[in-house]
């Protein structure tokens, strides 16, 4: 996916293109989970969908739960999503930071031979 140390940078074109790309696998790592806890949400604890919805975006975007799940199974479900959102949100820091960091790398490098 990433061009060797010895090749040059790629074009600005092709790393936007790569950034896109990148956000774009994010984003829908994003849609899936947001999707899997709504319906967990929806068939475990009964919410209808836009609560479904609210309480899934809450968690997977780090603010905590809307409420208190009633059922035993609704408690757990909510502490494994959690855990699954922090993952989530560990991956897409990773795929989005990913070609910057790479591009900033392979630069590093190429000035660093040049200087030898």
């Amino acid at each position: 996916m990433f061009e060797h140390h010895s090749k040059p940078l790629i074009p600005r074109a092709a790393y936007h293109r790569r950034l896109v790309g990148a956000a774009g696998l994010a984003l829908l790592l994003i849609v899936l989970s947001l999707g899997a806890g709504m319906v967990g949400y929806h068939a475990i604890e009964g919410l209808p969908w836009v609560d479904a919805f609210l309480s899934a975006a809450m968690i997977l975007s780090g603010m905590g739960p809307v409420g208190e799940p009633l059922s035993t199974a609704g408690k757990l479900f909510a502490g494994t999503y959690a855990l699954y959102s922090g993952f989530v949100a560990l991956i897409c820091v990773g795929v989005l930071g990913a070609p910057v960091l790479h591009r900033f790398l392979h630069r590093f490098h190429i000035e660093e031979d040049v200087d030898a």
